[in-house]
């Protein structure tokens, strides 16, 4: 890791965060309707925790983001290829080969909708293309 460009890493994590919170802004009801609930079903589901148990799920969110980063950013370090467009492939090739694959399986044995594969694998492949742009933007 000693020839990564952590600002860019850090970089890339935030901008991938910032467009989950647009993409499920935008996306968010139909992501509700997508798990078999009601915008109601969830404000009752988070009434009464802390501020800390609801804040989680999106400091997760961040952390994965900046593992991903740092993964994406020591593949490219190995291709040894520091462009946006080479960033946007191999980030797309890492979503296809084990993010899409992941969740699809996962969603399949519990009998989620394909409408919420589509909706997550669609935020991954977001969040792994803007991460790889960036990445390979920047360089080492």
């Amino acid at each position: 890791m000693q020839h990564t460009n952590v600002l860019a890493v850090f970089g890339a994590a935030i901008a991938a965060w910032l467009f989950g919170a647009v993409y499920y802004g935008a996306l968010g009801r139909k992501w509700i309707e997508a798990q078999d609930k009601t915008v109601e079903q969830c404000k009752a589901e988070g009434a009464g925790r802390s501020a800390a148990v609801k804040a989680a799920p999106f400091i997760l969110s961040f952390a994965a983001e900046l593992i991903m980063a740092g993964v994406l950013a020591g593949i490219l370090f190995h291709v040894d290829i520091y462009t946006v467009r080479a960033g946007v492939i191999s980030g797309a090739l890492c979503w296809a080969g084990f993010v899409l694959t992941t969740v699809a399986v996962n969603n399949a044995y519990t009998f989620r909708k394909v409408a919420l594969t589509a909706i997550d694998c669609g935020h991954w492949l977001g969040v792994l293309v803007i991460i790889g742009a960036i990445l390979g933007w920047f360089g080492p």
